[in-house]
């Protein structure tokens, strides 16, 4: 664009000086429209292939992330369903300054593109994740440990009983409806990929998403399946969008691998979000071995 643009240039050099100024104006500014066009999330038919510019490749700690995976008119199918009470979700947020209009259209828009977190609405993504994750029909949710006689029933779960945004009780939606359908493949993967994945405000992973942290990751993890994204990008993902989450504890954890003398960037992101790291137990031996970290606020087990 460069070599275009100089080009214009020297063939215009014998017009009037104005005339020279808008022809070199008018191709910056098309040149500006042109790259911001191809940058536009809705612009790719599959949002699988976007996860392959240097912003996702790194496993840097961020203030957002775009996620590879379309969001369409989830929130909408979810409110129609019961699943979002959509008054109870809008009061909520009129509480903490009101919904952003691009946060609103996740909301009740049917035409969105790529999800987009950071740092403002990790909490409410992690609402509209949540929700998703535990209303969507899966076997892990049906045949996995939520299910052990010995916890006394699913709905007793923070990522369950927690869930006070829907139309009727949590249960009422647990595991019922079919927004999203996964090929055996696609299940077979999200269930090996959520078995190593981690979060510090507990022991589990998120093949056990008894919170809203691990029903919100299951849901991602569910999407990103049903839209090709291959297993080391979904590990990819899911420590960006944890850091997000809990970044005190990912800026302790990243501290601690820089101080062993390694570069974060070229860390395995699946050994981060293992239990080694990003358990409860694993942040905990994290911060013993460091010097305080400055707490930065992340999203409570709550909505």
């Amino acid at each position: 664009m460069e070599n275009e643009l100089n080009n214009e240039i020297r063939k215009k050099k014998d017009l009037p000086p104005v005339a020279s100024i808008v022809i070199v104006v008018a191709l910056i500014v098309g040149a500006f429209v042109l790259t911001f066009r191809f940058k536009s999330p809705g612009d790719l038919s599959n949002p699988a292939q976007q996860f392959n510019g240097e912003q996702q490749g790194k496993l840097g700690l961020q203030n957002w992330v775009e996620l590879p995976v379309k969001w369409g008119d989830l929130g909408v199918q979810m409110i129609e369903a019961g699943v979002i009470d959509k008054t109870k979700f809008e009061e909520l947020y009129v509480q903490r300054g009101g919904l952003a209009v691009t946060d609103k259209e996740f909301l009740t828009g049917s035409n969105n593109g790529n999800l987009m977190i950071h740092s403002e609405n990790s909490g409410m993504i992690l609402n509209m994740l949540w929700a998703f994750g535990l209303a969507n029909k899966n076997p892990i949710l049906e045949n996995g440990p939520m299910m052990d006689p010995k916890y006394g029933g699913a709905g007793n779960f923070a990522s369950t009983g927690g869930w006070n945004l829907a139309k009727g009780s949590a249960m009422d939606h647990y595991s019922m409806h079919k927004f999203i359908t996964l090929t055996s493949e696609q299940q077979a993967l999200v269930e090996r990929v959520a078995k190593n994945i981690y979060r510090p405000c507990c022991n589990n992973s998120t093949y056990f998403p008894d919170c809203n942290h691990g029903m919100a990751m299951l849901g991602l993890l569910e999407l990103m399946a049903s839209q090709g994204v291959n297993e080391a990008d979904m590990y990819k993902v899911a420590l960006q969008v944890n850091t997000l989450w809990f970044p005190g504890q990912y800026e302790a954890i990243k501290t601690f691998i820089t101080s062993q003398g390694t570069d974060w960037n070229s860390v395995d992101p699946k050994k981060i979000l293992g239990a080694e790291y990003s358990s409860a137990t694993g942040i905990q031996k994290v911060m013993s071995q460091i010097k305080p970290q400055e707490q930065k606020g992340g999203t409570g087990c709550g909505a």
